[in-house]
């Protein structure tokens, strides 16, 4: 994972990206015990001369393919490491990038998403590995009650946290 940081700094250096903060399973395990995850999702903010394409997947890909790295399905092989980059496409994906959790991984720099926003995506996604995932990170996680409200109350995604926990977000329980 180490040598996958370093070349999403890069890309951020090099403005292929604007932003970037790592998602889903790796960032849960930030925050609770270890899922099963095979890959480094990457939620990225698309760098402004591409934030208008259609693909703008495309100059990220040729980059690391012109590097050396290897596609596999929707994967590019960084190191040993599959890295999914998955772009923000809507206001809470953008700003779950721009307000994640700046931490150091053996000796480099990245962004984390926050817990907060993360149990907001996997509210707004809700594939079936997202509601397993939602009920564990509830039962272990002790959210910021204030800063989870206010996201589900911004993204209108009270009803569906109170179906699937049987709380509300400014309760403990």
């Amino acid at each position: 994972m180490e040598e996958a940081i370093k070349i999403l700094n890069q890309l951020r250096e090099n403005s292929l990206l604007k932003d970037y903060a790592i998602c889903e399973g790796v960032a849960l395990v930030y925050y609770i015990e270890p899922l099963l995850t095979y890959d480094l999702d990457v939620m990225f903010i698309p760098s402004d001369k591409d934030k208008d394409r259609i693909d703008v997947l495309s100059n990220i890909y040729k980059y690391l393919t012109d590097r050396g790295y290897q596609e596999s399905k929707e994967h590019i092989i960084i190191g040993d490491m599959p890295v999914q980059f998955i772009p923000a496409s809507d206001k809470l994906t953008k700003e779950a990038v721009e307000k994640a959790r700046e931490i150091n991984y053996r000796g480099q720099n990245t962004k984390v998403i926050l817990a907060e926003y993360l149990l907001a995506i996997m509210l707004n996604t809700l594939r079936p590995k997202d509601k397993e995932r939602i009920v564990k990170f509830v039962d272990e996680y002790d959210f910021d009650r204030e800063l989870l409200s206010k996201i589900l109350n911004k993204f209108a995604l009270n009803d569906i946290f109170s179906s699937l926990t049987g709380a509300h977000p400014d309760n403990n329980g």
